[in-house]
């Protein structure tokens, strides 16, 4: 709270500096604009003026405003020339007084912050056009919507301060020196502006050919793809420019240029190798579909098939995710881990491995527990539901056991999960003389062969699709799907480039 003596200082002083606030401010050090406008509105009403008290006059004149603002439209429209010919006011007072005059005048600019309207492209055509003009630099200046001295400004950026200087000399006769110099300042421009145009159209061009970026570098194209570059603006720019720029030899040109013009051999292998990704998940690397193609009676090397992919952008797209960890603590005293990180199998029916993965969606959770052979991954039984419960597990159980024949008495590995050691689970266990065998705690390393599945499903089915619009009962049979064509289609290079269910009918097991 300011005293009264100060208050009446402030506002004394906001009236004879001709009620600038911010001048006042800085000279008194107090207060705020706020603070300032009310003490003065206060000071008004009150009619508090000391006695002998004689207002100040205006610090300029009716005829000096309109003086300054009729120079200020006469003379090109710029507040900086105008203060600077007149010797006042300020940039903000002349811009005020034009307001004040000419209201509907809108060709004041007052904008402070260095933010231009105009594209670097547009700044060079302009500056292009000031340099070739026939007219006069005002005409330019209002053909683009800016003033002269802003043209001036840009020219000034671009070819040097003694160019610009030169330019504003009018009444000074050059010399033919300096006019060749000059001649040449603009010439060397012009081969400026024609070189980003260049490079622009170049950028432009690999962005609409060849599908990437505007910031790839000319180093990074394939010399195939500077050729289709040089195709394309052939009309525009002459050959040797084009093949400097990108740095391409003329031989290596004409080579490519004559290699795209014949048919392409692998069209049909192509054409192939996208409907084998697109019907497998868009999963198989170029391993599977070079099988695939082999299987087909297309013979070609791995190193071709990996070119065709990248060149066709048939990428297999990975991700991770949280694993659902289903461990609730020691229950019982637990088996030991008989498989001790050995997953082959001689025979089907030895080692079967089981676990519980869960599926997030935007509609619920999803939850999946298979049983896995070790002899060739095939998924036994399985079970989805929307909670991991024991009636999860033990359907699947159930439906696994009624498989075996014989004397069939396999291996069934798990976690230490609840699951796995809660009495139905145990029960079942007993009744069909399956040996139970559990992994160490935390150590999922130890279920590694059905960890790995769950990461092969959820990366070939899960990660890549959006599934913020199907239901929980949708999902549940996308995954029942997958898992049949796991089992029945889906390849694998550890069986000789066959599925699980073709491998065990060319060694004559039953299914």
């Amino acid at each position: 709270m300011y005293p009264y003596e100060d208050r009446m200082r402030a506002v004394k002083l906001y009236i004879k500096l001709g009620k600038r606030i911010v001048a006042t401010i800085r000279q008194l050090g107090y207060p705020t604009k706020n603070s300032l406008k009310s003490w003065y509105r206060e000071y008004v009403q009150c009619h508090d003026l000391p006695a002998g008290y004689v207002r100040s006059r205006p610090k300029y004149s009716p005829q000096q405003k309109r003086s300054a603002v009729e120079h200020y439209l006469n003379h090109d429209q710029c507040l900086a020339a105008t203060v600077k010919a007149l010797g006042f006011p300020s940039c903000e007072t002349l811009a005020a007084w034009i307001r004040e005059l000419y209201p509907d005048l809108r060709h004041v600019i007052t904008r402070t912050n260095n933010s231009s309207p105009f594209r670097p492209d547009e700044k060079y055509q302009a500056v292009s056009d000031l340099c070739t003009r026939h007219g006069s630099a005002q005409e330019v200046a209002q053909k683009i919507g800016v003033s002269r001295p802003i043209l001036y400004k840009w020219k000034n950026d671009l070819i040097g301060d003694e160019a610009y200087q030169a330019m504003r000399k009018r009444n000074v006769i050059h010399s033919n020196e300096e006019e060749g110099a000059l001649l040449d300042k603009i010439t060397q421009f012009e081969i400026q502006v024609h070189q980003l145009q260049l490079e622009r159209d170049i950028l432009t061009k690999v962005n609409e050919l060849i599908k990437k970026d505007l910031g790839i570098k000319n180093l990074a194209l394939t010399n195939r793809e500077k050729t289709r570059i040089i195709d394309a603006l052939r009309e525009t720019y002459p050959l040797p420019v084009l093949l400097g720029v990108l740095k391409l030899a003329r031989s290596c040109y004409f080579y490519h240029q004559s290699a795209m013009l014949l048919s392409d051999k692998y069209a049909e292998v192509r054409v192939t190798m996208a409907d084998i990704f697109n019907d497998n998940y868009h999963c198989y690397g170029y391993r599977r579909i070079h099988s695939m193609l082999r299987q087909n009676n297309k013979v070609i090397s791995e190193k071709v098939v990996r070119r065709l992919m990248a060149e066709e952008q048939l990428v297999v797209r990975l991700s991770r995710r949280r694993r659902y960890s289903s461990y609730c603590g020691e229950i019982d005293a637990a088996p030991e881990n008989l498989l001790a990180r050995d997953f082959s199998a001689s025979s089907p029916d030895e080692k079967w491995l089981t676990d519980i993965t869960e599926f997030q969606l935007p509609a619920g959770k999803v939850y999946l527990s298979p049983i896995l052979d070790c002899f060739d991954g095939k998924v036994v039984s399985w079970s989805i539901g929307t909670r991991p419960d024991a009636q999860l597990v033990n359907t699947m159980l159930d439906e696994a056991i009624n498989k075996l024949t014989g004397d069939d008495r396999p291996i069934i590995h798990s976690n230490k999960g609840g699951h796995y050691r809660w009495p139905g689970w145990l029960e079942r266990i007993q009744a069909a003389g399956l040996v139970r065998s559990m992994s160490r705690k935390g150590c999922s390393s130890d279920n590694a062969a059905c960890e790995g599945f769950f990461d092969q499903l959820k990366n070939e089915m899960y990660y890549v699709r959006d599934w913020s619009d199907i239901t929980l009962e949708g999902f549940m049979q996308n995954v029942d799907t997958y898992i049949r064509w796991y089992n029945e289609h889906r390849i694998k290079m550890s069986l000789e480039g066959m599925s699980p269910v073709k491998y065990r009918q060319q060694l004559g097991i039953r299914i």
